[in-house]
């Protein structure tokens, strides 16, 4: 028989639907579907009195943190950014009179948040939590008319879930040596979550919205050299905040995933 483009074509498509299939039947792990039910059910959970007193001071931090920088250079750049491209009107730029769309709040809030270096750090993680983490949660929260307690929940969520992955890859050791930035990673696990807990995501959408963190998962070290420190807002807060936004809005109205990203072939912790 002669080899033409089209047999060839069906050759190649016949090989590759058993590898598909094969990778796509490998059930989640006992492990992902318990940290599912987890984020899932963050919304839901009283938080211990001590854990809502410390989750009001990292927000009212980060709150602090806007307002100072939008008197800075990047907050500068991200209001501009903000009043060029208005859009959809439902979400606050902090410390201003700008209204916009849920997605470009994120962003433009979390690189106020990281203006002047008076957010928060967490050390043992090697991140930066709140200022991607709170804006992330105060622009789904305006999108989805959700209460004060349930953000609250959610940015509490937040930092449990992005500290603990920069942790698991080893935190300052791990961006010395891969040369990833883990402020950025951190962020952008920590915002997805806060964003998937206000928008009410089941289980499995939840362990979707880990699979598109580790998509999104992105920044390199080579911020340090940012001497406008425009860029490094961007990696650390304002990137991460957009990132999580746009998964839990996706994943909201629909988007799918994969059930476990964290396990298999091609997963997070092998690339990462």
């Amino acid at each position: 028989m002669q080899t033409t483009r089209r047999t060839l074509l069906k050759t190649a498509a016949a090989l590759a639907v058993p590898l598909r299939l094969a990778r796509a039947a490998n059930p989640p792990s006992p492990v992902i579907i318990k940290l599912g039910n987890y984020m899932s059910e963050a919304a839901a959970r009283a938080l211990p009195d001590e854990v809502i007193e410390k989750t009001k001071h990292h927000i009212l931090d980060t709150l602090a943190a806007m307002v100072s920088g939008t008197e800075l250079p990047p907050g500068k750049v991200a209001q501009a950014m903000a009043k060029a491209h208005t859009g959809e009107k439902t979400a606050t730029v902090v410390g201003t009179n700008i209204l916009c769309g849920p997605i470009e709040a994120a962003m433009v809030n979390g690189m106020l948040a990281h203006s002047d270096e008076t957010d928060d750090s967490h050390a043992p993680s090697q991140s930066h939590p709140g200022c991607s983490i709170v804006p992330a949660t105060l622009a789904a929260s305006e999108q989805f008319g959700t209460d004060g307690i349930r953000m609250m929940r959610a940015v509490a969520l937040g930092y449990d879930i992005g500290t603990r992955i920069t942790m698991t890859l080893g935190a300052l050791d791990y961006q010395m040596s891969s040369h990833h930035s883990s402020h950025s990673i951190a962020g952008d696990f920590g915002s997805a979550a806060a964003a998937g807990c206000v928008a009410g995501l089941n289980p499995q959408q939840m362990r979707w919205i880990l699979d598109y963190a580790s998509q999104q998962a992105a920044g390199i070290a080579a911020w340090q050299r940012d001497t406008d420190h425009i860029e490094k807002s961007l990696v650390f807060a304002g990137w991460p905040a957009r990132n999580g936004v746009s998964a839990a809005l996706l994943i909201q109205i629909g988007g799918t995933g994969v059930d476990d990203i964290m396990a298999g072939s091609d997963n997070f912790l092998l690339a990462f």
